[in-house]
């Protein structure tokens, strides 16, 4: 894949490896060894998502330090990790889900916009658009009752008198056993609570992400380019600069190119994720009434703390997100080449 830039003294070019498409992958190992890639992606950044989890379920303003210190001091190091099995047992076939439906529609959706004439960079911008909001719908199937089972875990311990588990004795003995009681306290409903507004939060959310990702890889390029032909850094192949990047620098220009479209898309979508943890993690009142609604909810965010409460988290779920949209980007691509059929199986 080219990527070109021009100005009025030179044309320039810059090398990057063809993105590798649907066809061109052993499903196989992609699958396999995705999981495993995956689980220590996973394993790695849940802390910070308990963090973030607690702050949004906090009746008061509670600094991410402090949050931190106080699970540590009172749960021990495990308490970062609460809900931990559960998450990683859903996030398998849900990352699946989501891995297949992303590059089935990428590699679909782009070959469309290509055929329609629109331009490469516009068309790769759709394509990803489109690519992670249908990524992120199939998956919630399987996320969203993981969300609702992992979640209640991670607050037990928590000091909202309204959070179902947030005296000391714990209310959910594991996984399965909070499966069992939503289940039967609550029904299939029960699981998939706020699965629409978990829909509202990540399909867009996920467009924004991908789209945003398509994007600032092209500025980065571009920045690189620039800066390498004023530095003489680039050689000329028939009167064209020309810049043929090494491994470690395409893998730094997508964690810099995840990480930038990561902080967009948490900073927009925050106040959805908000609304969405509070309509998962709350039960109802003593007298067996409903849990809140989605208008209720956000009518007592904002009495807690004005329309600010609504980015509680923000701070770690920035982190979060960077980081992840980082590791996942870069694990994410070296498993396509890990995965990458031979010569030999790609020739018809």
């Amino acid at each position: 894949m080219n990527l070109s830039t021009a100005d009025e003294e030179s044309a320039q070019e810059i090398h990057i490896p063809a993105d590798v498409d649907w066809q061109m992958l052993d499903k196989s190992k992609f699958f396999f060894l995705g999981a495993a890639l995956f689980s220590g992606v996973s394993a790695t950044l849940y802390p910070v998502v308990v963090l973030k989890t607690r702050q949004q379920v906090a009746q008061s303003q509670v600094s991410c330090v402090k949050t931190a210190i106080s699970i540590v001091r009172h749960e021990g190091f495990r308490g970062l990790y609460r809900g931990f099995g559960t998450s990683l047992m859903g996030t398998i076939p849900a990352r699946a889900l989501y891995m297949t439906a992303l590059e089935v529609t990428k590699s679909n959706v782009g070959i469309a916009t290509i055929r329609l004439g629109i331009p490469e960079p516009t068309a790769a911008a759709i394509a990803n658009a489109a690519a992670g909001l249908s990524a992120a719908m199939a998956a919630q199937l399987v996320w969203t009752p993981v969300d609702v089972v992992s979640q209640r875990l991670m607050v037990q311990g928590g000091e909202n008198p309204k959070i179902p588990n947030s005296t000391s004795t714990c209310k959910y003995l594991g996984g399965i056993d909070a499966f069992r009681k939503i289940l039967s306290t609550d029904g299939p409903r029960g699981l998939y609570r706020g699965f629409g507004i978990s829909i509202l939060t990540y399909a867009p959310s996920n467009a924004v992400w991908w789209a945003s990702y398509s994007v600032a890889q092209r500025l980065v390029w571009g920045g690189i380019g620039c800066y390498l032909s004023k530095k003489d850094e680039v050689s000329s192949e028939n009167g064209v600069n020309t810049f043929r990047p090494d491994s470690k620098t395409i893998m730094a220009v997508q964690g810099l190119s995840a990480a930038m479209a990561g902080g967009v898309s948490a900073l927009i979508t925050m106040p959805l994720d908000t609304i969405k943890t509070r309509l998962q993690v709350l039960d109802g009142d003593e007298s067996g009434r409903r849990g809140p609604t989605i208008g209720q909810t956000v009518r007592n965010l904002v009495r807690e703390g004005g329309w600010m409460a609504c980015y509680r988290g923000l701070g770690p779920r920035w982190a979060s997100m960077s980081m992840s949209a980082t590791t996942m980007i870069t694990t994410y691509e070296f498993l396509k080449r890990l995965s990458t059929k031979s010569q030999e199986s790609l020739t018809p």
